[in-house]
């Protein structure tokens, strides 16, 4: 009979990527895919360790497992696999813990499928996370998530991801070039490019430091490929994302204008002590590069709040930053200790109530500045690629420069790209369009 596999996938966009690469895998050797909710022979949980939630959220999904299936064998890899992998082992219904050189090999580890009485243990020191392993994910049929890089040579204080998966490496550019052109044949019409650090694309593409190709090779590359309907860039670095970049996505064939640009604080001072490599000043010079090449681009941001050391002073200088800057939404993330990282011992611990203060004051600006980005698109044409959900119904899509829109449900809209012209916000934030002047292009 063939066995039965379901997967959870916590945290990034690369994490969703490796789940697909190890998905396929077991498809080759007979499983078949099931929701998590259904009764499955193996649970495969990808976990993420950014924040204590993503650690206490982990438990949760063990928990949904054993109730789908009691005799349900779980395996769980990714970063908090890496970081944690004894205390993972111990937890109630885990079978099978598989560290960062180890995941993609998980095939291997399954025998009989058994419950073992405790969790195995297969981890390595993540210096021997040296090699890499290419993936991507094909999400809701309109959209992949492509990795193009691994690990992080950055030591921010605050952040375990080094620890999680290593040092820097990236995938060969004909290998990214060949899963690209292998998901365009799919008939997915969007790529999004992703990674750890994908700025820093080229380093130990062939086993080795120095850097064989840069990212802007890379992105001129893909731009080339023949197929690909749209590019876009994930979360890349201020100090990485260089002007050439810029001026290259302007003008490019495929490249959408939407930049994903961790800021993480407005203040120098806290910048420092989080050891980010700019100051806020070159911060400003990225993003009006960019509005002045693509004054319609969209342009999201990290922001941390509550780091040790953070002072009211502190946050209102983020604040008034932020507030001043031409971006287009943020995304806020409320501080929190990382064991074996700088920060965790650091003085000037933030209460959590004035962190939780600090991110709700950071997500209300966010929602206006997501308000006003949109209010300055009305009356445009753009094109909207529709995805699969029927929500309430609605089918919702999202334009070249990530306006999210909304039309009445019709299952003959989902992956097709439409000429629109924006028209009004609604009640839920959401841009509906002048439904009797779209254009279906593909």
């Amino acid at each position: 009979m063939q066995r039965k596999v379901a997967y959870y996938t916590l945290g990034c966009k690369l994490n969703f990527s490796e789940t697909s690469t190890i998905a396929r895998d077991l498809e080759k050797e007979g499983f078949r895919r099931v929701e998590f909710s259904e009764p499955a022979d193996l649970y495969v949980i990808n976990t993420c360790s950014v924040t204590e939630n993503a650690d206490k959220k982990f438990r949760s999904v063990v928990r949904r497992a054993q109730q789908a299936n009691p005799e349900g064998y779980v395996a769980v890899v990714g970063c908090y696999a890496q970081l944690q992998p004894e205390e993972i082992a111990a937890i109630p219904g885990v079978d099978l813990v598989l560290g960062a050189t180890e995941k993609f090999n998980l095939s291997t580890y399954l025998t009989d499928l058994e419950k073992e009485e405790s969790g195995q243990v297969h981890s390595c020191e993540i210096g021997q996370a040296d090699f890499y392993v290419g993936s991507y994910a094909i999400g809701d049929r309109t959209r992949a998530f492509l990795k193009v890089q691994d690990g992080c040579d950055y030591k921010c204080t605050y952040c375990t991801i080094p620890l999680a998966r290593g040092i820097s490496r990236s995938d060969t550019l004909g290998n990214v070039l060949r899963n690209a052109a292998d998901i365009s044949r799919q008939g997915i019409k969007e790529i999004v490019l992703t990674g750890v650090n994908i700025g820093d694309y080229g380093k130990g593409e062939f086993g080795n430091k120095k850097h064989e190709h840069t990212f802007l090779e890379l992105i001129q590359a893909l731009d080339a490929t023949p197929g690909i309907e749209r590019l876009r860039i994930s979360s890349i670095e201020p100090n990485l994302l260089r002007n050439e970049t810029i001026d290259f996505v302007a003008q490019s064939r495929n490249f959408v204008p939407h930049f994903h640009i961790p800021l993480q604080s407005g203040s120098n001072e806290i910048l420092k002590l989080m050891r980010r490599r700019y100051l806020r000043e070159l911060y400003v010079e990225r993003v009006a590069r960019i509005r002045k090449t693509m004054p319609d681009a969209c342009i999201g941001v990290d922001v941390i709040v509550g780091f040790p050391g953070e002072t009211e002073e502190h946050f209102r200088e983020t604040y008034e930053f932020l507030l001043g800057l031409d971006i287009s939404y943020l995304h806020v993330f409320t501080y929190s200790e990382r064991a074996d990282t700088p920060a965790a011992s650091m003085e000037g611990a933030v209460p959590m109530s004035v962190r939780q203060k600090r991110s709700k004051m950071l997500r209300s600006l966010s929602v206006k500045k997501r308000r006003q980005f949109y209010q300055s698109q009305l009356g445009t044409a753009r094109t909207v690629l529709f995805e699969g959900e029927n929500k309430m119904g609605y089918i919702h899509g999202f334009t070249e420069n990530y306006v999210k829109v909304k039309a009445p449900w019709d299952p003959a809209l989902i992956n097709t790209l439409h000429q629109v012209t924006l028209s009004e916000i609604d009640s839920d934030g959401l841009v509906r369009f002048r439904e009797s002047e779209a254009v279906q292009l593909t």
